[in-house]
C-alpha cells in the first residue's frame, strides 16, 4: 500500500504539462475565493494557502514571533502532540509545509482522494488549533537561534542584512524575520498566540487548488478549513520608501574573498514595462553564463565563479539587485566593471541577437514551470496575489515576444541607474572604503 501511495504522489507531482490550464473560479458558502484547475485522472490534490502579510506583521518588540510559530504549526494541534502530528500525516500519506516571508505565510498541502477529508481535518487543527506546547517550543526556539547565531558569521547574510538596513530604515524588510536572539529569546506562548491571531485570518487569504475535486466539494473543504479563523487580521505595513544612498559601504570581516550585494530601485511587477525590464536584465545579469555580466566579470577577466542581477519585487517595494564576490584584492575591478556595463546597457541598450535569444528562453523556460499539480496551484497563487488576470497564463508569452528593441532601450534608460548603485562589501577588500 505503501509503494502504490508513494507511485501516484510521484505520478501526480510529474504530471506532464498540460496543453491548456483551465482555470475556475470558486466561492464557498461562507465567502472564501480559490482558484481551481480539476485535474481527476489522478486520485490526488494539492492546495496551497497563502496569508498576505507574513512576518511583516510582527507586533512592536516581537521580531520573530511569526516565524517561530510557523514553525511550530506541525509540532502539534488538537490533542496530538509533535510526534502524534506526524505519525497521523505519515499514516495518511499527507503532507504538509509551512513556511514564512516577509509578505506572506504559505502552507502546501498534498493529499489523496480518499484520505481528503481526515486530511483536512488534520490541516485545520494545525491551523486552527496549535498547541504550542512548552517543549515544542523551545526546541523550534533553539533551532531559530542556532540559524540567528550562523547568519551572523555568513558574509553572504551579513551583505544583505547590511543592505536591507540601509534600504528600508524602520520598515519590517529592514530586518530578519528570524528575529535577534535577544527578540527570539524573550517570546512567550501568548506572543505566539497573538502572531498567530496576526497573520492566520480570513482577510488576507489566496487559495489555489490543482488535483481531484468538484468545485462544490472545494468550496465545502474551504469553509471547513479555513471558515473558524479569525474575520481580520494585524494592520499591513505601509509601502516601504526604498532609500538607497549611492556608493560602497564595507563591513569588514575576516575572509579571503569579499562578497558584495548592490542594486538601486526596481520596477514593480504590475508596470507594463516590466517586460521588457525582464528581457532587459536577461541580458544583463540574469541570464547565467549567457549574460553580460558574467561575461565580462567572469569570463574575460576571471575576477569571480558567479555575478547576478534579478529584479527584486516585493508587495511593498520594488528594488533591481545583484551580488558577486571576488577575492580581496579583486572585488575593486570586478565592481568597476559591473559599473561600467550598467552605465554601457542604460545607453546603449541591447542588440537585436541579445533580446531574441533572452526572448527564446524566457518563454521557453515558462512552461516548465507546470510541472506538476503542486507547482500549477503555487502559480494560482502567485496570479492572485499580484491581480494577474485568470487568463493570464496562454498570454504571458504573448507580452514578452511583443518586447521591442526601442522598448528595451527606453526603458534601460530609466530603470538603470548605475550612478545610484549602492554596492555593500563584506570582507576585507583591498583599495576600497
Amino acid at each position: 500500500m505503501r509503494i502504490l501511495i508513494a507511485l501516484v504522489l510521484t505520478v501526480a507531482a510529474a504530471l506532464p504539462l498540460r496543453a491548456e490550464v483551465n482555470i475556475q473560479e470558486v466561492t464557498s458558502p461562507g465567502g472564501i475565493t480559490a482558484w481551481l484547475v480539476e485535474e481527476p485522472s489522478i486520485p490526488f490534490v494539492a492546495l496551497e494557502l497563502r496569508f498576505r502579510g507574513g512576518a511583516s506583521l510582527d507586533a512592536a518588540g516581537k521580531r520573530g514571533a511569526i516565524n517561530l510559530m510557523t514553525g511550530l504549526l506541525e509540532e502539534g494541534a488538537g490533542d496530538l502532540d509533535a510526534r502524534g502530528f506526524s505519525k497521523a500525516t505519515e499514516a495518511l500519506a499527507t503532507s504538509f509545509g509551512f513556511d514564512v516571508s516577509h509578505d506572506e505565510l504559505s502552507i502546501s498541502a498534498r493529499f489523496l482522494t480518499e484520505n481528503q477529508d481526515a486530511s483536512v481535518a488534520l490541516l485545520r487543527s494545525a491551523l486552527q488549533d496549535p498547541s504550542f506546547d512548552p517543549e515544542a517550543v523551545e526546541r523550534v526556539r533553539g533551532q531559530v537561534l542556532s540559524i540567528i547565531q550562523s547568519d551572523l558569521k555568513d558574509p553572504d547574510e551579513i551583505a544583505a542584512a547590511t543592505f536591507n538596513k540601509m534600504t528600508y530604515g524602520d520598515h519590517p524588510y529592514a530586518t530578519s524575520i528570524n528575529g535577534t536572539q535577544e527578540s527570539v529569546s524573550a517570546l512567550t506562548r501568548d506572543d505566539l498566540v497573538a502572531a498567530h491571531k496576526a497573520v492566520l485570518a480570513r482577510d488576507r487569504i489566496y487559495v489555489g487548488v490543482v488535483g481531484d475535486i468538484t468545485p462544490e466539494d472545494l468550496g465545502l473543504l474551504l469553509d471547513t478549513l479555513l471558515g473558524g479563523l479569525p474575520a481580520t487580521g494585524a494592520p499591513l505595513p505601509p509601502r516601504a520608501e526604498v532609500i538607497i544612498t549611492p556608493g560602497i559601504k564595507v563591513v569588514d570581516f575576516a575572509t579571503p574573498q569579499s562578497v558584495a550585494r548592490f542594486g538601486h530601485k526596481g520596477i514593480a511587477q504590475d508596470d507594463p514595462d516590466f517586460f521588457a525590464a525582464l528581457v532587459l536584465n536577461h541580458v544583463l545579469g540574469g541570464g547565467s553564463f549567457e549574460s553580460r555580466l558574467m561575461t565580462e566579470v567572469r569570463e574575460k577577466r576571471g575576477l569571480t565563479y558567479g555575478v547576478y542581477s534579478f529584479l527584486a519585487t516585493r508587495d511593498l517595494s520594488e528594488t533591481y539587485l545583484g551580488t558577486v564576490s571576488s577575492a580581496n584584492d579583486r572585488i575593486g575591478e570586478a565592481i568597476e566593471v559591473i559599473r561600467a556595463e550598467w552605465a554601457k546597457a542604460a545607453t546603449e541598450g541591447v542588440t537585436q541577437e541579445e533580446m531574441d535569444a533572452a526572448k527564446t528562453y524566457i518563454t521557453g523556460a515558462y512552461p516548465l514551470r507546470f510541472d506538476g499539480n503542486g507547482p500549477i496551484a503555487n502559480i494560482l497563487v502567485g496570479m492572485q496575489q499580484i491581480n494577474l488576470p485568470i487568463d493570464y497564463i496562454p498570454t504571458r508569452n504573448d507580452k514578452v515576444e511583443a518586447v521591442t528593441l526601442a522598448d528595451v532601450k527606453r526603458v534601460a534608460g530609466y530603470l538603470l541607474q548605475p550612478e545610484n548603485l549602492q554596492f555593500v562589501v563584506v570582507g576585507q577588500p583591498e583599495g576600497l572604503e
